[in-house]
């Protein structure tokens, strides 16, 4: 624990009117820690449902309980069922061990006391809180704003996406705006939001820094004709909708023509899908309706399971690069476009919270913005020819079993180093039982089809994942590096907020603790047979847009 900077701190707990002497050492409070920062602050976050805010409650709670009050933005009808959608997706999971294990008995009254489950929205004005009142008394205590609301489905309606993703954050800083006692807004973007991350989805590779900043939007910005976005794009979005009502589609046709319209807009602007463009415009609506609020940017990469706290190896969903992982496993997956050598640029979560802790600290009360890239490729590069090998030796020694409970047998992936070589390596096999099925009177038909099944399964991951895929940008993390040094210099407990991607041996992460955590808690469910357990995974590896809730964090 001493690692932490728990010590020299005996604090005294009223729950309820009642009190309880706590024997646990806590840090000692001054402005040379980060902890004391963050003791008796107010602060709102936004996305806490999602799998960057849950770790970032868990992680406040944990190492400072003498926090004022976390309220918890839950979008829900009333209080009551806000409080049960806190429990069922944030306090109640099992991230939450290590705290109710510190806590015992007293958990549920810590959480009462510390924690609001606040019913609204980011799509609304004054994000959908009311009463007025309550608007206002929350505006008066909240001092800090960490948003991490989004929509994370790469192919989602234009329509849901832009609202929470785009103009929810103008939502977000016209009610910021309001808060009196503010000092800082941390915003959870993606670091694949630079323009020049992404011309190789209309016009080959990316190679090269991707820098830090927000020129590419600022760009976007100066041509209105063509990226007035908040009156063209929420006007096509309407129009659309306008037109599909007026012709009576069905919900089915509506939610289909909005997801190829987002779709449309996204390549059109030469961004990969829905989620990157609309988190995107948010980001520009950030830089430049801002005012005088002091902001910070987290962008994170490929964002993977815990590496330490508040304990490793913990994950929700299949995570990007994981789908892969699990159809590899599953042996539905043999091939893949990427070269060998591109850098498959991961984050763990427990290190993208530290960052945002970090930054808010650093950046309280200046009036900027300051954008951080929190990656690895820079500082500590991935291979994908590593990934492949470490996944061939996890699955290879941990295999699956088929419905027939004998041992999925995988082979090393075979790299391919072009979408069309792809689509020529899944096609011969098909072809050739096509033409024998035709040559012996359908005999293979059943076989045929569930192949083919199989393979529009495979080539819906990869298309989904090509821009990615095919990428070769390295991530610029200079500011970060700067925000790591400032905090050594500053805070005796900067290394309790460790974000260095230095620190990481990513074959003992992968093989000791990111596998097995996919395994763990996503694959593997106590409960599940065998069988069951197969079903998941190439089901989860099927419907990869995510549509889980807990996958978007809104």
């Amino acid at each position: 624990m001493r690692d932490l900077g728990f010590e020299k701190c005996q604090l005294k707990f009223e729950f309820g009117g009642s009190e309880h002497q706590e024997q646990k050492k806590f840090v000692k409070f001054d402005n040379s820690i980060i902890l004391g920062y963050l003791k008796n602050k107010t602060i709102l976050i936004t996305g806490s449902t999602g799998f960057v805010g849950k770790v970032l409650v868990e992680k406040i709670l944990r190492v400072q309980p003498n926090v004022k009050k976390l309220y918890l933005l839950l979008r829900a009808p009333d209080a009551n069922s806000a409080t049960r959608r806190m429990h069922n997706e944030i306090t109640g999971k099992e991230l939450f061990k290590v705290l109710k294990e510190k806590w015992g008995a007293d958990f549920d009254s810590f959480i009462l006391e510390k924690v609001v489950a606040l019913p609204g929205d980011v799509r609304f004005e004054d994000l959908g809180v009311k009463p007025v009142k309550l608007m206002e008394e929350i505006c008066n205590e909240v001092q800090i704003i960490l948003n991490s609301a989004a929509i994370t489905t790469f192919e989602e309606r234009y329509d849901i996406a832009s609202e929470v993703n785009t103009f929810g954050v103008l939502n977000l800083l016209d009610f910021a705006k309001k808060c009196l006692k503010l000092e800082m807004i941390v915003h959870v973007s993606t670091g694949f939001t630079c323009d020049a991350c992404f011309p190789a989805y209309v016009c080959g590779e990316r190679a090269g820094m991707i820098l830090e900043d927000s020129s590419s939007m600022e760009e976007m910005a100066k041509k209105p004709s063509k990226y007035d976005l908040k009156l063209q794009e929420k006007k096509l979005v309407e129009d659309k909708l306008k037109e599909l009502k007026a012709l009576n589609a069905s919900e089915e046709d509506i939610t289909s023509a909005m997801k190829n319209l987002g779709t449309a807009r996204a390549k059109l602007y030469g961004w990969p899908n829905t989620y990157a463009l609309t988190k995107v415009m948010g980001e520009m609506y950030l830089g430049h309706a801002k005012g005088n609020l002091s902001i910070a940017v987290v962008r994170p990469t490929m964002i993977t399971s815990t590496y330490k706290e508040p304990f490793s190896g913990w994950i929700e969903g299949f995570r990007t690069y994981d789908s892969l992982i699990g159809g590899y496993w599953k042996g539905k997956l043999t091939g893949i476009p990427v070269d060998p050598m591109a850098v498959v640029d991961m984050i763990p979560v427990d290190m993208v919270v530290n960052s945002i802790i970090t930054a808010m600290v650093v950046n309280a009360n200046k009036s900027r913005k300051n954008i951080y890239h929190l990656g690895t490729s820079y500082r500590n590069p991935l291979t994908f020819s590593d990934f492949n090998n470490f996944m061939f030796q996890y699955c290879t020694k941990n295999p699956l079993l088929n419905e027939n409970g004998f041992p999925i047998k995988v082979g090393k992936l075979k790299i391919l180093r072009s979408m069309e070589a792809f689509h020529l390596y899944m096609q011969i096999p098909l072809q050739a039982l096509k033409f024998m099925n035709k040559e012996f009177d359908q005999y293979f038909q059943d076989i045929y089809a569930n192949y083919n099944m199989k393979i529009k399964s495979v080539r819906r991951l990869v298309d989904l994942y090509r821009a990615y895929l095919l990428f070769k940008g390295i991530f610029d993390d200079t500011n970060a590096e700067e925000l790591r040094r400032i905090a050594s210099e500053k805070y005796t407990d900067a290394g309790s907020f460790n974000f260095d991607p230095k620190c990481i041996y990513w074959e003992d992460y992968f093989m000791h603790t990111h596998i097995p955590g996919l395994a763990k808690h996503v694959i593997i469910n106590q409960t599940q047979t065998k069988s069951a357990l197969n079903e998941q995974i190439i089901t989860s590896c099927a419907d990869i847009t995510g549509r889980n809730e807990y996958n978007n964090g809104y």
